[in-house]
C-alpha cells in the first residue's frame, strides 16, 4: 500500500501536478474548443429569436459577468447606466454604432434601456480579433450590414 502511495506522488509530480495546487477561487478557463461549441449551440437559439440574437452567461462574478453572444441580425440599441461592456470579436463581422444620444429608449430593467435610436454616434467596422470597451451610459448598437453573423464575448464590468 505504501508503494502505491509513493508511486501516485511520483506520477503526479511527473505530470506537473502538485498535490498542493488548488485552483484559485473565482478562476475560470474557457478553451477555444468550448467557446466554439458554445457558439454552435447558440446558432439554433439565434435563428428562432425575433431579434436574431442569443446569449449564454458563462460566469457571474461580484465585479463582472462573462457572456457569449451570437447575432444573426442587427441588434437593438442598448444603454447600461452602471456597466461597461468589454467585447472580443470571435467571428463574423459587423459595425458598432456607439456614442451620440439615445432617443426614445425604453427602460427594460433597473439601469438598462433598449430600443429607440442613436442620434449622432460613430461607426466602427468590427472583425475577428478586435477588442472594444463601451463605457457606462453610452448608447451602442451592433449592425450586421450584409454580414451573416457576429460572434463575440462580453465582459460586463459592474459599476456601482
Amino acid at each position: 500500500m505504501r508503494r502505491l502511495g509513493l508511486l501516485s506522488v511520483l506520477l503526479l509530480s511527473l505530470a506537473g501536478v502538485s498535490l498542493d495546487s488548488v485552483e484559485p477561487e473565482g478562476f475560470r478557463f474557457w478553451t477555444a474548443a468550448s467557446l466554439k461549441q458554445g457558439t454552435h449551440e447558440l446558432m439554433e437559439q439565434a435563428a428562432s429569436d425575433p431579434h436574431h440574437f442569443a446569449v449564454q452567461q458563462l460566469a457571474d462574478f461580484p465585479n463582472e459577468a462573462v457572456l457569449l453572444v451570437r447575432r444573426e441580425g442587427d441588434g437593438q440599441v442598448e444603454w447600461h447606466e452602471t456597466q461597461s461592456d468589454i467585447i472580443f470579436v470571435q467571428s463574423g463581422s459587423g459595425t458598432l454604432l456607439v456614442g451620440g444620444t439615445l432617443v426614445n429608449g425604453e427602460t427594460v430593467a433597473p439601469h438598462e434601456k433598449r430600443n429607440g435610436t442613436i442620434q449622432g454616434g460613430i461607426r466602427y467596422k468590427v472583425t475577428p480579433g478586435d477588442w472594444l470597451r463601451i463605457p457606462p451610459k453610452t448608447p451602442h448598437q451592433f449592425l450586421l450590414e450584409g454580414s451573416q453573423e457576429l460572434d463575440y464575448m462580453v465582459i460586463k464590468g459592474k459599476g456601482y
